[in-house]
């Protein structure tokens, strides 16, 4: 199990600098691109029932063997696991938004898509602590429904606001 985990942190890693790469590069599809503008329609739907804690909705967005990878709390495993998460940790204390003109969207091919951009997060009880992220999701597309199946969210920090 250690030697799995460890096999799967450097997948993770490698994928990682792999996107970072390609996010570098600040291409990716136009917005008027039908693919990039589902991608942003699904980013939308998400972060809304992030927002307002409707879990049964965001659960539905996920894939049952997510892998969320998160650079101040590591590995999670699950679309329970961060269903969970955002329960005890989220509801009613974070808001997300994503930041205007950060969106990069690429396709991957039979399989579905690849989400980059950079979110915002702010606390309702106390407007002076907000933060930003960076954030990519890797998207699938299996008989006409899109599922995040993977998740890196890193480089957190209180943002210049």
């Amino acid at each position: 199990m250690k030697r799995l985990r460890r096999v799967l942190l450097y997948v993770a890693a490698f994928v990682f600098c792999a996107l970072i790469s390609l996010a570098q590069t600040k291409q990716g599809l136009p917005p008027t691109d039908e693919l990039c503008k589902t991608i942003a329609g699904l980013d939308t739907l998400v972060f809304d029932a992030y927002n307002h804690c409707e879990l049964d909705k965001l659960d539905s967005f996920f894939a049952d063997d997510l892998e969320f990878y998160h650079d101040q709390t590591g590995l999670a495993l699950g679309r329970q696991n961060l269903i969970d998460a955002v329960k005890n940790n989220i509801c009613g204390k974070v808001h997300r938004e994503l930041v205007p003109g950060s969106l990069e969207v690429y396709p991957l091919k039979g399989y579905g898509a690849v989400e980059i951009g950079v979110h915002r997060f702010t606390h309702p009880d106390d407007p002076s602590n907000h933060g930003e992220a960076k954030f990519i999701h890797v998207w699938r597309l299996k008989d006409g429904t899109w599922k995040i199946t993977r998740v890196i969210s890193f480089d957190h920090h209180t943002d210049a606001k």
